[in-house]
């Protein structure tokens, strides 16, 4: 696809200063880019390339003074990443446009319904009474089970699994490998030391413009729902178990794991590998540092967390500088130790 820097601006809703008719057919970083590129520049760290790529256009700051010449034309706008991603979602949207249409083999139950201007990869499967919506786009390989709902726009990835009762909202992306509802882990301990197996019959609901990574999995309820919010952002690698809660607009990166019942606020941010023991509650916008363990509620909003168990992070940097010194102070307390014992009487 190729478009003129001018038609890039209007997108963006941004002014140019340069030639603004000349073409763009690639996206690329503002190091690497080459004539007939677009870039673009947030972090003040890259300014140096700024005079020096071979970019056709970059995306920078309203309020970006240049300190050398460029030879890139410039489209200047409130916030160069947030443009960028809105270019970037208008790139895939117009990409995908092409897949439309069945491409066979590929199943779908007579009793299944689906909107127009959609497109089903080969191989895929759609169970009974599943009802979804148009301009979906269902890749190769991808499993949806009976009575499940799908929003209008939403796109699924090849070899994602979504079983029976899943609600999923409009323009949610599924990635490939995802499982959705499979059952939670719950089983019941017997007197000879075995377990039950409790049955899991609740369902998963994902809301509007909820993304789900690569390999994610999140669990079903026991009974209700296990509910991802309105514009949440789940990482691949990603351990949801069942009756959880994620809250609008958190984001959850890789390896993190759930544990049941646990209830995530707004606004929240949990860092890689990060662990959840089960039936907490965390307030709105509250941020998880990398490698955390959450072992009970937090229930004031906007606290920073790191370690485990997880604390304060003054606190938490205060802990792990003494911890560093630990073998001195050891060895400073068993001198005093020493010199405050009473002389021996002779």
């Amino acid at each position: 696809m190729e478009f003129t820097v001018g038609q890039i601006a209007e997108v963006l809703q941004g002014s140019v200063e340069g030639d603004a008719t000349q073409p763009v057919n690639r996206l690329a970083k503002i190091e690497e880019a080459r004539a007939g590129s677009l870039s673009f520049l947030s972090n003040l760290k890259y300014e140096h390339f700024l005079y020096t790529t071979q970019a056709t256009v970059v995306i920078v700051s309203r309020t970006l003074e240049l300190k050398k010449p460029v030879s890139a034309a410039l489209i200047r706008v409130d916030d160069p990443y947030t443009s960028f991603t809105a270019l970037l979602e208008f790139y895939q949207q117009a990409s995908r446009t092409g897949k439309r249409g069945v491409e066979e083999p590929a199943y779908m139950a007579a009793s299944a319904s689906i909107g127009g201007n959609h497109y089903r990869g080969a191989f895929s499967y759609i169970g009974e009474n599943c009802e979804i919506g148009a301009d979906v786009v269902i890749f190769p390989h991808v499993f949806i089970g009976d009575r499940v709902k799908i929003g209008d726009g939403t796109i699924v990835y090849a070899g994602a699994k979504i079983y029976a009762e899943t609600v999923i909202g409009q323009r949610c992306t599924v990635h490939a490998g995802a499982v959705i509802g499979s059952d939670g882990f719950g089983f019941a301990p017997q007197p000879d030391g075995s377990y039950r197996t409790i049955p899991q019959i609740g369902n998963v609901v994902l809301e509007d413009n909820v993304s789900i990574g690569a390999n994610a999995t999140i669990d079903c309820a026991t009974l209700g729902s296990t509910i991802i919010r309105e514009g949440a952002k789940i990482d691949n690698l990603v351990q949801l178990a069942h009756n959880v809660e994620v809250g609008r607009h958190t984001v959850i990166a890789s390896q993190t794991g759930v544990s049941g019942s646990t209830k995530i606020g707004d606004f929240c941010v949990l860092a890689g590998q990060v662990g959840m023991a089960g039936h907490l509650t965390l307030a709105n916008r509250t941020t998880v540092t990398a490698q955390s363990g959450v072992g009970k509620s937090i229930k004031q909003e906007g606290v920073l967390l790191q370690g485990s168990p997880a604390f304060g992070l003054r606190d938490s940097l205060r802990a792990n500088a003494i911890f560093r010194h630990l073998p001195e102070l050891e060895r400073r307390l068993r001198l005093l130790e020493q010199q405050a014992q009473p002389p021996e009487k002779p």
